[in-house]
């Protein structure tokens, strides 16, 4: 038996959802699926699938195992594909997305230094604040900030991010500094709807906090939420890019520093292929490179 051949048809079966339609997809019979599936699993000695006459769901031993053989396939196929993407000019239509912010300050930049370098690819970069399912909509690359969940999607590290908390130099001389994360509860807290009403991202020793801070403003963009800030109008936790500017100018500073849990890391994601396009990988590449290790806001402000 072909073990590379018999795990490329589970993941098939498992992305189509029944054995029809991976038999479709892979050009091949459902009987030639149906045969290959169970010796597949009789040389492993495990179910993967339950099946039933109207429908077919992994089993437990299954959902385990194919995140296996996604890796490993991908790893194959990765193997190969820098080989034959080493004389290959990329071509062709890329799509990718990222947060509205991050893209405007850093991936949109990159991705037109990308576009400079390859004159044969069109590139269209899509900014969303929300997460967006790359093969529902026919996007080739994704930034991501944030632990990642969708075990779908291929996720190489760029680097991490902090969460802070911020005020203007007048706001904190006319209310202080806080000493505890607790201090915020007290205080007036720019909000932005539309994200969850509680701040976390707080370590005190072992413990992680979260507070329902409150305030007399809310934005549903970050933006004016920093500007209203900026202003002197209270507290708010942002990303420490979304406050690098004002951060640098000395228009808003840091507190709590010694309060901020671990960074959120950020990864450049992509939908497992068995064979990835010569573009795609280029892009990937290239913004690894360009964002290799990428910590901003090491430094207290």
């Amino acid at each position: 038996m072909d073990k590379f051949r018999a795990m490329d048809t589970f993941v098939q079966i498992a992305d189509a959802g029944s054995l029809t339609a991976a038999a479709w997809a892979m050009g091949t019979s459902l009987p030639s699926v149906v045969r290959l599936l169970a010796t597949y699993e009789a040389d492993l000695g495990v179910r993967l699938f339950n099946r039933t006459t109207r429908r077919i769901s992994l089993t437990e031993e299954g959902r385990r195992h194919l995140e296996s053989c996604r890796q490993l396939l991908a790893a194959v196929n990765d193997a190969e594909a820098d080989l034959k993407n080493d004389a290959a000019e990329p071509t062709g239509h890329l799509t990718i997305t990222a947060p509205v912010l991050f893209g405007q300050m850093h991936v949109a930049p990159i991705v037109t230094r990308f576009a400079q370098q390859y004159r044969q690819m069109r590139c269209r970069v899509t900014l969303l604040d929300r997460v967006v399912n790359l093969l529902e909509e026919g996007i080739d690359v994704g930034i991501r900030i944030g632990h990642l969940q969708d075990s779908s999607l291929v996720a190489l590290p760029l680097g991490e991010m902090r969460r802070v908390v911020v005020a203007s130099p007048v706001f904190l001389r006319e209310h202080g500094r806080p000493a505890h994360p607790n201090d915020l509860l007290a205080a007036n807290c720019v909000r932005v709807i539309d994200h969850t009403p509680t701040w976390g991202g707080f370590r005190d020793g072992s413990k992680t906090l979260k507070l329902s801070v409150s305030g007399n403003l809310e934005f549903n963009h970050i933006a004016p939420a920093v500007q209203a800030c900026a202003a002197g109008a209270g507290f708010g936790q942002f990303l420490w890019y979304q406050v690098a500017p004002l951060l640098n100018t000395g228009e808003l500073h840091t507190v709590l520093e010694s309060f901020e849990d671990k960074p959120r890391p950020i990864h450049v994601v992509y939908p497992h292929a068995r064979l990835l396009p010569a573009r795609t990988r280029a892009f990937i590449d290239f913004i690894r490179l360009e964002l290799k290790g990428f910590e901003p806001g090491n430094t207290h402000t």
